[in-house]
C-alpha cells in the first residue's frame, strides 16, 4: 500500500469496530487489526468503506501507518492490554503513540505511560463513554498523557467526538493516568445515577401504587424539566417496552444486576484518598445484593415491615424533588474526588470543562450539568459542589422532600440505599456534631491515639479510669 494511513485501530469488537468507522466517516484513512482475523473480516465485509483499511499481520498493520504512528486500543482490559504492547514495541519507533480507550484501571495505566516512556513511545489511557450508539455517532472522549503529543491526535479526536452545541466533547484531562481515572469516576457517578433512578421506580410502584405505563408517563415528564438526561429518557422508553409474551418486558426481567469494576473501583479509591463518595458505595452494594437472590426469598419474611408509611398528598413531586437533590449529591461526591485526585496525582483538572463535555455523548449526560460548568467557571477553586448559590438553593429547596421519602420508604420496608446516603451525606456535611469526639476519646482510651481539644491549643492524652 503506497498510501500511508492516519490511524490504526487495535480491536475490532462493537467499539473498536464503530470508533473505527466514525473515524472513516470522518475522512480520516483507518487500519484495522484484531488478534483473531475473524472480526476485522466481518466488520469489512458487513461494513465496507473506502477509508478503512483491514491488515491481519501486526507488523504489515503498523508499516501502513504515517509516523510517527498513532495506535488505538479497543481491548479488553487487563492483560490483553500488556500483551498487545509487549507485540507491538519491538515494531515501533521513538515519538509513537499508543492509546488504550478500553476500560483499563488508572493505576496500570500510569504504570504503562511510565514504562513505554522509557522506551521512547507515548503512550495515553483515553476514557470512551457512549456505548455502541456513541462509539459511531459521537462519544465523550477523555484523553490523558503528554499535553504536547495530544495535540497530534487531537484533530482526530475532536472530529468523532459528540457535541454540545458547537463544542466537542473531547477534552485534554491531564498526565499519566488522568483519563482513565476521569472515566473511571464518571462511571462511579453512573452507578449511583442509575440506582437513585431505581429506586424512584421502586417508590412508584411499591409506595406510591403506580403501574409500569403510569411510571413511563412520570418519567417522559420529568425528562422534559430539570431532570432531562439520557437515562431518564431511555428509562421513560424502558417502561413503556411490551413483552411479546404480553405485559411489560421489565417485569420479565430477573431483579439481579451485574457490574463490570468501574464502580467499585471508584469507591476503593475514594476510600484511599478519604473522600466520601456513599452513593457510589451504595449502588455497588445494591448490585451485590441483588445478585442474593436464594438469600432474599429466605430472609425476607424475617423483615416484613410492620408498618406503611403514608405517601404525602403529592408524592410523585416529592419522589421527583427527592431523585434530583440525590443526583446533585452524587455528581458532589464524584466531582470532590476529582479535585483530591488532582492534589494526590499532580494533575491540572479542569472540573468546569469535564462537566462541559460530560453534556453529550457519554451515559451521565444531564441539563444540568450546565450548572456545573458554570459553577466551576465562577469559582475553580470551589471546594465542595454544594457550596454554589445555585446547588445551596436546591438543597434548601429540595431537602424536606428527601427526609420524608426516606422516613415513608424505611417504615414500608423499601430498600433505598443510595437516597439513604443522600440525605446522611448532607446531614453529616452540616452536622454540628457528628460523635467523632466520643470516637477519639474511645481511641484514646484504648490505644493512646490523642485528642485535641476545644478550648486549648495541642494534642493531648488522658489516663481514662475506669468507673464502676
Amino acid at each position: 500500500m503506497a498510501k500511508k494511513l492516519d490511524i490504526g485501530m487495535v480491536g475490532m469488537a462493537v467499539m473498536g469496530s464503530n470508533l473505527a468507522l466514525n473515524m472513516a466517516d470522518h475522512g480520516f484513512e483507518v487500519a484495522c487489526y484484531n488478534y483473531t482475523p475473524d472480526l476485522t473480516e466481518k466488520v469489512l465485509k458487513e461494513h465496507p468503506h473506502e477509508h478503512l483499511h483491514g491488515f491481519f499481520d501486526l507488523q504489515e498493520f503498523v508499516a501502513s501507518l504515517k509516523k510517527p504512528r498513532k495506535i488505538m486500543f479497543m481491548i479488553m482490559a487487563g492483560a490483553p492490554v500488556d500483551s498487545m504492547i509487549e507485540a507491538l514495541v519491538p515494531l515501533l519507533e521513538p515519538g509513537d503513540m499508543i492509546m488504550d480507550g478500553g476500560n483499563s484501571y488508572f493505576g496500570d495505566t500510569r504504570r504503562r505511560h511510565d514504562f513505554l516512556q522509557e522506551q521512547g513511545i507515548r503512550y495515553f489511557g483515553v476514557g470512551i463513554s457512549g456505548g455502541e450508539t456513541g462509539a459511531r455517532r459521537g462519544p465523550c472522549i477523555m484523553p490523558g498523557g503528554d499535553r504536547e503529543a495530544y495535540e497530534e491526535v487531537r484533530p482526530i479526536y475532536e472530529a468523532i467526538a459528540a457535541r454540545a452545541g458547537e463544542e466537542p466533547c473531547c477534552a485534554y484531562m491531564g498526565a499519566d493516568g488522568a483519563g482513565h481515572f476521569v472515566k473511571m469516576v464518571h462511571n462511579g457517578i453512573e452507578y449511583a445515577d442509575m440506582q437513585l433512578i431505581a429506586e424512584a421506580y421502586l417508590l412508584l410502584k411499591y409506595a406510591g401504587g403506580c403501574s409500569n405505563q403510569e411510571i413511563g408517563r412520570i418519567f417522559r415528564q420529568w425528562n422534559e424539566g430539570e431532570l432531562k438526561s439520557f437515562l431518564i429518557g431511555i428509562t421513560a422508553d424502558i417502561f413503556a417496552e411490551p413483552d411479546e409474551a404480553g405485559g411489560e418486558l421489565l417485569d420479565k426481567i430477573v431483579d439481579s444486576a451485574g457490574q463490570k469494576g468501574t464502580g467499585r473501583w471508584t469507591s476503593i479509591e475514594a476510600l484511599r484518598q478519604g473522600v466520601n463518595t456513599s452513593l457510589i458505595t451504595a449502588a455497588c452494594n445494591a448490585r451485590v445484593m441483588s445478585n442474593l437472590l436464594e438469600e432474599r426469598q429466605e430472609i425476607a419474611p424475617l423483615v416484613q415491615a410492620e408498618g406503611q408509611g403514608r405517601p404525602g398528598e403529592d408524592f410523585v413531586e416529592m419522589v421527583r424533588k427527592s431523585l434530583y437533590l440525590g443526583k446533585i449529591a452524587a455528581y458532589a461526591q464524584g466531582f470532590s474526588l476529582y479535585s483530591s485526585a488532582a492534589r494526590e496525582y499532580g494533575w491540572q483538572l479542569e472540573l468546569g470543562r469535564i462537566a462541559a463535555i460530560f453534556r453529550s455523548g457519554c451515559i451521565i449526560q444531564a441539563e444540568f450539568l450546565n450548572r456545573i460548568t458554570e459553577a466551576y467557571e465562577k469559582d475553580r477553586g470551589l471546594r465542595n459542589l454544594l457550596l454554589d448559590d445555585f446547588f445551596a438553593g436546591k438543597v434548601r429547596e429540595n431537602l424536606s422532600s428527601l427526609r420524608q421519602t426516606v422516613s415513608c420508604t424505611v417504615l414500608s420496608g423499601i430498600p433505598i440505599p443510595a437516597l439513604s446516603c443522600a440525605a446522611e451525606y448532607l446531614d453529616a456535611l452540616g452536622g454540628r456534631h457528628l460523635g467523632a469526639n466520643l470516637i477519639q476519646a474511645q481511641r484514646d482510651y484504648f490505644g493512646a491515639h490523642t485528642f485535641k481539644r476545644v478550648d486549648r491549643e495541642g494534642t493531648f492524652h488522658h489516663e481514662w479510669q475506669k468507673h464502676d
